[in-house]
Parts: C-alpha cells; sequence; structure tokens
C-alpha cells in the first residue's frame, strides 16, 4: 500500500488508493457493489467486464469520452505527453488547429483523466497511462467496429500475414532501403509515416488525385473498397504503403499515415468546454411565475375533469394492458385537446396514483382512493402532488401511437411505456434551465447539443424507436413542463425553482398567492346560462356540474341547463325547490324565468312513469301515457305489452328500458322492489387502494454513505485475507499448503492453534466450510473458545462471528510483517 512502485496491474493500483477514493469510484459505478466485492482482486475483475464498462462508458461527457478514445489508439501504455499531442495536434497543421482550442484541452484534460482514474476506466502514473483493456476493445479500430475516432488499424496490425516480398515492394517503392526482415520492414514504413518531414516529401510526389482519395479516407471510416484494377492514383498509394489491403476489395489507411495527415489529433474537433446554453428569449420574471400559475391550475382542472370522466367506472382494459386508441380519442374529445397531451394527463394521474384498475373480471380504469384524498388538498398541495409525481416517473407518454422493437402499437397505460432514462433527462434538462438568470427561456437547440455533449454515447446513436431517444425526451420534457406549470413562457417558474432546491412546501408557499381564489357565486342569464367568472367552491362546482352542461371553458366557465342536465340532477335525489333554493343562494343576478319553468316542467314530468324489474315493467296512473308509448313505433324493439291499465311489461332490462323511453322524450324514473324511487348518485366507483407504478430504475441505485463505508471495509477486510503473508510449515508437517489454498490440520492442531491466538490476541488464517459447503479462506482474531465454536473478529467480514470448529478445515499462523 505505501510502496513507490509503479502498479501493474489494475488491482495493484486499487489497491494503492485510500479509502475515500475507493468510495468514490463505488459511488460512481454502483453496479460494481451487486454483490460486495470479496477483495479488491474481485473488484478490479469486475470493473474490467464488459457491462460494467459498457456503463461506465456511457455516462462519460464528451471530453473524457474523447479522451478515452484517444487512449485506445495510443500506444499502451502511453505517456501523457503522448496524449495531450493525440489530443491537441502537433502544432505543424499551418494554424489549423487554434491555439485557444488547445489551451482549453490543456486546462481540461486532467480534470477529464481524473475522471476515467476514478471510475478506474485508466490507471497507471501519467508516464505509463493505461485504459482498461475492455474499454480499449470497444474503442479502438476493427473492420466491424470503426473507432469512433475514425482512425484505422496500425501499421503493424494491418501488415499482419502479409508476404515479405509484398513489404519490400513497399519500402522499395517508399524510398527505403529494402530488408528480409519483416519486423524491420514494419518498424521502417512505421517510421516514414511519422516522421513529418520525409512524409511530407514523400507526398509531394503523389499525384492529385491519391491525395483526394486520402482527403476522403483521413477522418473516416478509414476503409475503402478497390476493383481488381485500381485506378492509377488508388495503385499508386497501394504501392507505398498508404493503403493497405484488409481483404481482396477492400484497403485502409494505416493510422500512422492518417494521423501524419490529421496533424496529430485524433479527433477533428475537440470538445473540452461544455457548450454554452444559449437564451431564447428574456422574460420578466414574475409574468413567467403568473403563466406558470396560469398553467399549474388548468392542470389540476384537467386531471379533475379526466377523472371525473370515469367516476363511475371507466374504459376497459386491453387484453395485452393499457387503453384503447378509441377511449383515447374519447377522452382527448371530453378534454378539447389532442391524442398525445390526453395520453399525458392520463399517464401523470396513473403515475400520481389517482388513477388505477379496479382488479375485477372485466378489469376497467376508476379513481382510487387517494383521488378523493387529492381533491380535498388545498390547491398549490394538489399541484406539488403532481409535480413531484411527474420528475422520477419512467413512464414516457410521448412514446403513445409508436410501435415497440416488434411493431407492436404502444398504448397509454399500456405495459411497453418505461423508459429508465427519463427521469435522468428530466432532472437534467430543468437543472440546466435552473442554470439561467430567472425569467430566461434557453434555446432548445443549444440545451439539446449540451445534453448530447454531457451523454453522447446515450445521445447521439439513433435508437429503434426513430431519433435518439435521449433528445426526444429532453424535447418531451420540455412540452410537458410547460403543461405542468413547471414552466412558463418557456422559462423556469420560481415556484418549480423552488421544487428542485427545497421541496414540496417553500414550492407550494410561492405558488399559493398567484393562484385565483374560489368563488362561491355565477351568473344566470335568460338564455338558460349559467357563466361562472373563475374557479368555484368544490361543492358549488360539484352541484353545478350535475345541474348543468358545460358549454365551453377558458377564462370563464359556461354552463348550460338543458332538460338532461334537470333530470340527472332530479335523479341524484334533489327535489325541484331545492333547485330553486340552490340557484338564488348562488346567483349574483336573479333566476331568469325560463330557468324556473324548465325546472317546474322537468320536475313535474319526472317520476310520472315508473320502471322496475320484472324483467322490467312500466308502471303509469295515466293510461293515455301507457297507450302513447305503445303507439310509438320507437317501441318496437322494447318488446312491451301491457298487464294492466296501467301497467306495461318489457322483456328488456330496467336500465335498457329506462335509457329507451328517456330517448323518446319521457322523463321516468326507476324503483325499488318496494315501490321507492331509486336515486342515482354520481361518482361512487372507487378502485381498492392502490400505490402508484414504480419507477424502473436504469441502473443500481446510488449506494449512501454508510453503505460505502461498510463495502469499503469489507473489501478491505477481504483483501487483508487474500494477501495476507502466512507463516510458512515445517517441510512435512500435516499444516503444509499450497499457495492460494485452504490450510489443512489436524483437529488438534486447529483447537491448539485457535486457543493459543485467543490468549495472545493474535490473528490466524482459516480455511472454512460453511453449511451450504461453500469453502472460503478468512483471517480471524479468535475471543473465546469453547463449546465446539470459536468466537472472532472476522477481518473478511468486519463483523463478530461465531465459527463451528468442526467446520475449520486447517489453520495458519500469519507472518508477523503480515499482521
Amino acid at each position: 500500500m505505501g510502496t513507490t512502485t509503479p502498479p501493474r496491474t489494475l488491482a495493484e493500483a486499487l489497491r494503492a488508493r485510500g479509502d475515500e477514493s475507493l468510495a468514490g469510484l463505488l459511488r460512481a459505478r454502483p453496479d460494481l457493489l451487486n454483490p460486495v466485492p470479496n477483495d479488491i482482486t474481485q473488484l478490479a475483475t469486475r470493473a474490467g467486464t464488459r457491462a460494467s464498462v459498457v456503463r461506465a462508458l456511457e455516462h462519460l461527457d464528451k471530453f473524457a469520452l474523447q479522451t478515452a478514445e484517444a487512449l485506445a489508439v495510443a500506444p499502451d501504455p502511453a505517456p501523457y505527453a503522448t496524449l495531450l499531442s493525440l489530443l491537441t495536434g502537433d502544432g505543424l497543421d499551418d494554424g489549423e488547429q487554434r491555439d485557444d482550442v488547445g489551451a482549453a484541452v490543456t486546462a481540461a484534460l486532467p480534470g477529464a483523466l481524473a475522471t476515467l482514474r476514478e471510475q478506474a476506466l485508466v490507471w497507471g502514473e501519467d508516464e505509463r497511462l493505461r485504459l482498461v483493456r475492455t474499454a480499449r476493445e470497444l474503442l479502438a479500430p476493427s473492420p466491424q467496429h470503426p473507432s469512433p475516432t475514425g482512425l484505422g488499424p496500425t501499421v503493424a496490425e494491418a501488415t499482419a500475414g502479409m508476404s515479405p516480398g509484398r513489404l519490400q515492394e513497399i519500402l522499395v517503392a517508399s524510398g527505403l532501403p529494402a530488408t528480409h526482415d519483416p519486423v524491420s520492414a514494419v518498424a521502417a514504413l512505421s517510421a516514414l509515416f511519422t516522421d513529418r518531414t520525409r512524409m511530407a516529401e514523400l507526398l509531394d510526389t503523389a499525384p492529385v488525385e491519391a491525395l483526394s482519395v486520402l482527403d476522403r479516407l483521413v477522418w473516416g471510416p478509414p476503409y475503402g473498397e478497390v476493383t481488381p484494377n485500381p485506378t492509377p492514383p488508388v495503385k499508386w498509394l497501394r504501392d507505398r504503403g498508404l493503403l493497405l489491403p484488409v481483404s481482396t476489395r477492400t484497403v485502409v489507411l494505416p493510422r500512422e499515415a492518417a494521423l501524419h495527415l490529421r496533424a496529430g489529433r485524433a479527433h477533428r474537433v475537440p470538445e473540452p468546454v461544455p457548450p454554452v446554453v444559449a437564451a431564447a428569449a428574456e422574460r420578466d420574471p414574475q409574468a413567467v411565475d403568473r403563466a406558470a400559475a396560469g398553467q399549474a391550475f388548468t392542470a389540476l382542472s384537467t386531471v379533475e375533469e379526466l377523472l371525473k370522466l370515469w367516476n363511475g367506472g371507466g374504459p376497459a382494459i386491453l387484453r395485452a394492458g393499457g387503453l384503447s386508441v378509441r377511449e383515447l380519442k374519447r377522452v382527448a374529445a371530453a378534454l378539447e385537446v389532442t391524442e398525445p397531451i390526453a395520453a399525458f394527463w392520463v399517464e401523470l394521474a396513473y403515475a400520481a396514483g389517482l388513477l388505477a384498475s379496479d382488479g375485477e373480471s372485466d378489469e376497467r380504469y376508476a379513481p382510487t382512493p387517494a383521488y378523493d384524498e387529492w381533491l380535498d388538498l388545498p390547491a398549490q398541495d394538489r399541484w406539488t402532488h403532481l409535480a413531484t409525481a411527474w420528475l422520477p416517473a419512467t413512464r414516457v407518454p410521448g412514446l403513445v401511437g409508436g410501435q415497440d422493437a416488434k411493431g407492436r402499437a404502444l398504448s397509454a397505460l399500456g405495459p411497453e411505456l418505461d423508459r429508465s432514462a427519463s427521469p435522468d433527462v428530466r432532472r437534467r434538462v430543468l437543472s440546466l434551465f435552473a442554470e439561467l438568470p430567472p425569467g430566461t427561456a434557453p434555446d432548445p437547440e443549444t440545451l439539446l447539443r449540451r445534453l448530447r455533449w454531457e451523454r453522447p454515447l446515450r445521445g447521439s446513436a439513433p435508437s429503434a424507436e426513430g431519433t435518439d431517444l435521449r433528445s426526444r425526451l429532453a424535447l418531451w420534457t420540455l412540452n410537458e413542463a410547460e403543461l405542468l406549470g413547471i414552466t412558463g413562457r418557456g422559462a423556469l417558474s420560481s415556484q418549480a425553482r423552488a421544487l428542485l432546491e427545497e421541496g414540496e412546501e417553500a414550492a407550494g408557499s410561492l405558488l399559493a398567492p398567484l393562484l385565483p381564489e374560489p368563488l362561491d357565486h355565477v351568473l344566470l342569464q335568460a338564455d338558460l346560462t349559467a357563466v361562472a367568472p373563475g374557479p368555484l367552491e368544490r361543492p358549488l362546482a360539484e352541484t353545478l356540474s350535475v345541474l348543468a352542461d358545460v358549454e365551453s371553458k377558458g377564462g370563464a366557465t359556461v354552463y348550460r341547463f338543458t332538460p338532461g342536465s334537470v333530470r340527472r340532477a332530479l335523479d341524484a335525489g334533489q327535489a325541484a325547490a331545492d333547485l330553486h333554493a340552490f340557484l338564488a343562494a348562488h346567483s349574483r343576478t336573479p333566476v331568469p324565468q325560463p330557468l324556473s319553468y324548465l325546472i317546474d316542467d322537468v320536475a313535474r314530468r319526472h317520476g310520472h312513469l315508473r320502471i322496475g324489474a320484472a324483467s322490467a315493467y312500466v308502471r303509469c296512473d295515466d293510461e293515455a301515457v301507457l297507450n302513447e308509448i305503445l303507439a310509438d313505433r320507437r317501441s318496437t324493439g322494447l318488446r312491451l305489452r301491457r298487464l294492466a291499465p296501467t301497467v306495461l311489461a318489457s322483456q328488456a332490462d330496467p336500465g335498457s328500458l329506462l335509457e329507451a323511453l328517456r330517448e323518446m322524450g319521457y322523463a321516468p324514473a326507476a324503483e325499488s322492489a318496494e315501490g321507492d324511487v331509486l336515486i342515482t348518485r354520481a361518482g361512487a366507483r372507487r378502485t381498492p387502494p392502490r400505490t402508484p407504478p414504480t419507477p424502473v430504475p436504469e441502473g443500481p441505485p446510488t449506494p449512501d454513505e454508510t453503505l460505502l463505508g461498510a463495502a469499503v471495509r469489507a473489501i478491505r477486510a477481504g483483501d487483508t485475507a487474500a494477501t495476507v503473508v502466512r507463516k510458512e510449515q515445517p517441510e512435512g508437517a500435516t499444516g503444509t499448503h499450497a499457495s492460494g489454498s485452504l490450510p489443512r490440520t489436524t483437529s488438534a492442531e486447529t483447537l491448539a492453534t485457535v486457543q493459543a491466538a485467543a490468549m495472545t490476541g493474535t490473528a490466524v488464517w482459516i480455511g472454512y466450510v460453511n453449511a451450504e459447503g461453500a469453502a472460503s479462506q478468512r483471517v480471524i482474531a479468535p475471543v473465546r473458545v469453547e463449546g465446539g465454536f470459536v468466537t472472532a473478529y472476522d477481518h473478511t467480514a468486519d463483523e463478530v462471528r461465531t465459527f463451528a470448529l468442526h467446520r475449520i478445515t486447517g489453520v495458519a499462523e500469519l507472518a508477523e510483517d503480515g499482521t
């Protein structure tokens, strides 16, 4: 641990780290903790696996990734100066590489290298930098996997297997002395391509067309196809080794020649500095807050209206799960929004736990009991509930209407909408908003460019769903944030900024003064409408929604009274006198006479007909009304038959009969078996208690500091057990053991050694087989030996444990310099 000898392996490099550095590695790459490695060697092995390295590379920013890509094409190991040269160039490119870019690269490279070291992707001293082998394989060039830098293989790699005679021909054509040694020939050709002066002289003799060929290959891809009889420019390049054969029809520009043509740069444009998110507009912060608050109130009203649609039981669930296209269209029409926006509101209600399936045999969607609790909250708390459900949600409404990888349609509330990257993208977009001055609306294009710089491997590759998913998630975040009232007029609101930085209570306190106060009155008009000049108090809004139909929404809501709406209120148990009193109490204008007449007229006819279950019957004291129904052609399908002067029987069920007579213009009422009028009240159906959907994690969660500390101690203890020096046993003794194997001693020797260690307080090395038959080696400090058990501090597990003596295969004392 304290040696100054350069590490020879990644395990040695990790072993030389301090505890804080190891904790930083586990924090940056939490997949290494599942399960906790037994020792440093196992940690290093796991850190070099393909899946773990791919995950680590995906979390690098653009410049850290460019640094890793440069190391992948550099010699192994590479000095720091060589790496810097690959990123800045050799300065001999006639000023094409600007000095400010080189200075920025020089300033940023130590930080990028520190990131790669912290994540165990690079190890070694500055003079011997090594990229982890798996990362080199992922980033290094090959015909099957071109390098991200656009560079091809080295001369040595491209000429492997080439005949000595062909190598001599290339040397002679290039003006180099011939040699029969292939190794010397490859070295001479490599030296030529890396010599700036001689390479420039060689290219000065090249035909102009040959230079054009090189221009097309220099920045990649470096591979090209040739015919059996190549053109003279291609033949000139091939004869001098500037194009080397990969197959009978494919040639490649060797890496050394490409680097000369690039002036030593591995990348065309190094990007050491993250792109700046530009401002699209500067707005008044107070105007932004007011606009966001207005949209927040609209969001609350929209979610409430959506769940009212499904108050008595919503649409059926598709066999494959989710909402049918037809039902989504109905929701969009009812909310007066487009289908993608309707899908967002449906998914938001689901993520907030306000909507779920009822679990019945005929499974349908319905509001949950949590919806009723949500309705009782103040408006600002209802908004923070929605916003905090949206932030970590992994379900992506923007995918609705598209197709999955198998070509199946993706439906709202369906099973295939989770994308684990969405919370990270959402949080990052909002944090970039928050970095701008209040009232500043960012330019979306520069915002996307910044996100691609921060996660280039995730933001540049097109997905199976079209363009890169990360950019699509960012654009959807911009739209959804505006719909929800997180942003206003394209800028982050103060209440949303408080929600991100301080929590729900702070956000609610900022939002509350900006929301309109509920009103306790409406304005009745002579054309059978009522105007609500603002949001209404909940009891008033609920009663009015039963008594009248919403005709239009906006700054003011217009309700229209119709015979059907009045009958709906009467069906809910209201009497005509109750309705007159309600309107008189809540109207700032006199109740218009036409409205009073409408209520009285509907009430007079309401319940004149009575419908019950026979299969179904119609009862009325007025025989003329029943005669009128029998004579109406529209009643033919009901198959009515007179049982008595005042009673008709039907083969239809009571509900169908009730609706049919209402469509014919009558106002029937349902009655019970006892003859009492049945009162129907809306909004009674709820699902059993449901928990909101759990977001699908993108990977292992970031461990807390307690877990990190315990994991580092366990790894250190296991490493002590694996690398500790044991005392050599006398030759021929029963306790001798092969290096790295479990010690073997007799029961008597085991008991004597353990008892001695308990008395002296020293640590010993044991082999142990547990009840499942798994063998392990441990370093323990015995405390007590009795009853066939050893109580000891287990350095491997960093805890006090009890070991059965008969399961100890052997024991060995530790060398004094290894304790």
